[in-house]
Formats: C-alpha cells, sequence, structure tokens
C-alpha cells in the first residue's frame, strides 16, 4: 500500500459533511483497499446521522488499541480536491484536518493483517466530525461495549513534535430573550429583546472576557474561553424586536464544571432572558506519567531524533467518548498549517514518521503479547 497515493485518492473525494454521494463512495474505496487484506470492514449507517467506518481485525468489543478519526472536510473550492505535492508539503483541502492520517489508520490496519500481530486494533472513521460528530455518537449508542485500551488520536493536526495531553469541555449554551414589542419610534413601550440580550452579554463578559486580535494571546492560555457563535433577533427596521437568541460557545478546562457554570450564568440574566445548555461534553486530562504515554513519547522521539513537548489544546477531540470509557488517549500528528483555509497542507515527511511511529508502538504492544 502506497500511503501517498491513498492520501492523494482520500483527498480527491469531496467529503464535504453532508455530502452523502461522496462520502459514500470514500467509504467504498477504503473498504476495497482492505478486503484484500482479510480485515474485518464494516460500514456502519445509521438513521438520523452520517455512516461510520469501522474495521477490525477481531470480532471482539474490547480493543488493545484503536485508532480514532474522520473523513469529513469543510467546503473548498474544487481544486483543493486535486492535492499536489511541493517543496515537501502535499496542498489539499484534508491534507492536515485529516485524511491523511486517516489513510495512516488504513496503512497500520493492512500491516496488522499482514505481520498478523496478535492486537485486538481497529480503527473508526466518522463522517461528520466537522458539525458535530453525530455520526460517532450513533455508533457508539449502537456499540455500548466497545473499549479500548489505547486510543490513538491523530486530529490534532500542527506540529509533530508536541503530544497533546489536555484538551477542554465544548459547552454551547443558548441565550434566548423574550420582550414586548412596539413602534420603532417609541422605545418607551417597548421591552427590547435585543437591547437585553446585549445587556446580558455585558454581563457575561465581565466574567469571561473577550479576546482578539487586538487583545492577543493571554500569557496563560488554559483558560475557559467564550465566543458568541451567532445572534439572531429583530425582523423589519421600525419594529422593536420582542424575541433574540445568541449561542455561546464555552471551551472550559477541567478546573471548571458545567454545574459551576450554570450557576454563574443564573446570576447574569437581565429581565426576560434565560438560558438553556443545548450541548456538553467533557474535558480529557492525560496523565503525563502515564507509562503508556511516555513509552509512545520515547518510541516517537527516537524516530523522530528531536525532544517532544507536552502541550495543551483549546479545541475539543472526539476521543472524549473512549476516554469515557476508560481509555488512555494518545493525541499526536503531523505538521502542517492552513486548517480549514484556502492554503491547507501537511508536510509529508511529518505524514510517512506518523505511520512508522504508529506501527513501531504496535509492534512494541505486540511483543508483549
Amino acid at each position: 500500500m502506497q500511503l501517498l497515493e491513498v492520501i492523494k485518492d482520500l483527498i480527491s473525494f469531496k467529503t464535504i459533511t453532508g455530502n452523502a454521494e461522496q462520502i459514500d463512495a470514500c467509504l467504498s474505496y477504503i473498504e476495497r483497499l482492505l478486503k484484500p487484506t482479510g480485515a474485518v470492514v464494516e460500514i456502519c449507517r445509521h438513521e438520523n446521522a452520517s455512516p461510520v467506518i469501522f474495521a477490525k481485525n477481531t470480532q471482539t468489543e474490547h480493543f488493545d488499541v484503536l485508532v480514532l478519526g474522520h473523513l469529513d472536510v469543510v467546503p473548498a473550492d474544487d481544486k483543493m480536491f486535486e492535492p499536489y505535492l511541493k517543496d515537501g508539503k502535499l496542498y489539499g483541502r484534508g491534507t492536515l484536518d485529516m485524511k491523511s492520517f486517516a489513510a495512516v489508520a488504513v496503512n497500520s490496519m493492512s500491516q496488522v493483517m499482514k505481520e498478523n500481530l496478535p492486537l485486538k486494533f481497529g480503527f473508526v472513521l466518522s463522517t461528520d466530525e466537522e458539525e458535530g460528530s453525530k455520526s460517532l455518537e450513533e455508533f457508539l449508542k449502537n456499540h455500548p461495549n466497545l473499549k479500548a485500551d489505547i486510543v490513538l488520536d491523530n486530529d490534532v493536526g500542527g506540529d509533530i513534535y508536541k503530544i497533546v495531553t489536555r484538551c477542554k469541555n465544548p459547552v454551547y449554551v443558548k441565550l434566548k430573550a423574550k420582550g414586548s414589542a412596539a413602534h420603532g419610534s417609541t422605545p418607551w413601550e417597548a421591552l427590547d429583546a435585543n437591547e437585553q440580550l446585549f445587556k446580558t452579554w455585558q454581563n457575561i463578559r465581565k466574567m469571561y472576557p473577550a479576546f482578539d486580535l487586538k487583545t492577543g494571546k493571554p500569557k496563560d492560555v488554559w483558560i475557559d474561553t467564550l465566543h458568541f457563535a451567532t445572534i439572531e433577533g429583530g425582523k423589519v427596521s421600525n419594529i422593536i424586536s420582542d424575541e433574540a437568541t445568541a449561542l455561546l460557545d464555552f471551551r472550559l478546562t477541567e478546573k471548571s464544571s458545567v454545574q459551576d457554570l450554570k450557576q454563574k450564568l443564573s446570576g447574569l440574566m437581565e429581565e426576560g432572558v434565560s438560558f438553556e445548555v443545548t450541548y456538553q461534553s467533557i474535558p480529557v486530562v492525560v496523565d503525563e506519567q502515564n507509562p503508556v504515554l511516555l513509552a509512545y513519547k520515547k518510541l516517537a522521539e527516537d524516530v523522530l531524533e528531536k525532544t517532544i513537548e507536552f502541550e495543551y489544546m483549546g479545541g475539543a477531540t472526539d476521543a472524549r467518548s473512549l476516554y469515557e470509557r476508560g481509555a488512555t488517549v494518545i493525541m499526536h500528528s503531523g505538521t502542517g498549517k492552513g486548517m480549514h483555509a484556502k492554503g491547507e497542507y501537511v508536510e509529508l515527511k511529518s505524514v510517512e514518521q506518523i505511520a512508522d511511529i504508529q506501527m513501531k508502538f504496535l509492534l512494541k504492544l505486540a511483543e508483549k503479547k
């Protein structure tokens, strides 16, 4: 299996979240690739979510190692689905996020089968991660006993010389403001829902400061953050709005709880404004002295011939679902830039190195069986 060719093939599928035809074509391509290896490959379909591809070398639901990732990408111009290599960098939509590393998972599956490793190994690739990972959620509901001792998560792209050991908890909160309408010329006859929403917003901002290009990056980025994702209120210019909503995206560290957040918000609501938590998860915190993590780190450093640092990531990881089920999560990816942007690329050597590290790690684990 030629890793570069598989990556290019995967990128050529326009698997923008929701593009069912191209997603199905991509899943079928992976299924065909693995068929000669003898791996068990399932395309798991769901009534209310897109499919997931599940490949494994065993019928068990308890794995030694499971690789987790996704195949969907954010929208892009057609040209970005025509990957090209220049100066060691592979350009195209999904090169960094994260089709290159989906190809690594496929490669590892093929090698595990070829070597007949005595490991219970598999991978799960979802197809709607960019819009909330409903497909993975449904898959796990249908596999309530699925567990893994170790989860390899390559969806933290950016720097191969860093392993992520902490991810924040994404919590989405919806503000709802109710007022009373009146003509725009007589605001004293109304309770402006927009104004009430803005006042509440200001209250919240006093507790969760804003950061942007002007304020700059704080010295300590491992803090709770908030951005206002969507705001809606009013229909026409001359009627004072009686309804307004806003969606808030909180990113909480492991030091904060959703219950604490609710208590804080309860005291910040203006008249007519209420809130509800529409989504919550958990932070992922891996013990940096975990022997499995340290063994992986040592092996990776041997391959890279350079020291690897631990770092924290403000974003979330789908691996949290298996972290909750007791897995040690190792978050490590290749080097690149431009995730979700026009110039997205990955350094091809870093992808090859991740593939090498992953297989050597699996071989080491197999030796202990």
